[in-house]
């Protein structure tokens, strides 16, 4: 993976959401995490597509999986997968009862086109 820098296991995750989502009371498809500062965002599958775009901003290149059950990372900046990484600051996960796509009750009856 990138630098050592580009993890911060202590760093909480900033939510159960994506946060930009949660601002526009919009809605997911899955979640990633930032090693470095803990920022959720959605997937590159997901319309708003923030996790990626916070990488772009930020310039913080490893992501974790946000999904239960699922420990792999991503470096943007080499474009490699981790099948495993150190461990971050709990939670590791969104709540198992947090609907995927998500949240509950703002997901379109019609996502899957959306996303097609």
């Amino acid at each position: 993976m990138s630098e050592d820098t580009a993890i911060d296991p202590s760093v909480p995750p900033s939510g159960t959401g994506c946060k930009e989502c949660e601002k526009a009371d919009g809605w997911w498809f899955h979640l990633r995490r930032c090693a470095r500062c803990g920022h959720i965002g959605c997937c590159d599958q997901s319309l708003g597509k923030h996790a990626t775009a916070h990488y772009r901003e930020t310039g913080h290149p490893v992501l974790r999986s946000f999904e239960p059950g699922e420990g792999w990372f991503w470096d943007y900046a080499t474009e490699e997968l981790y099948e495993s990484g150190p461990p971050l600051a709990p939670p590791e996960s969104h709540p198992l009862e947090q609907p995927v796509p998500g949240p509950a009750g703002r997901v379109p009856a019609d996502w899957v086109r959306l996303l097609s």
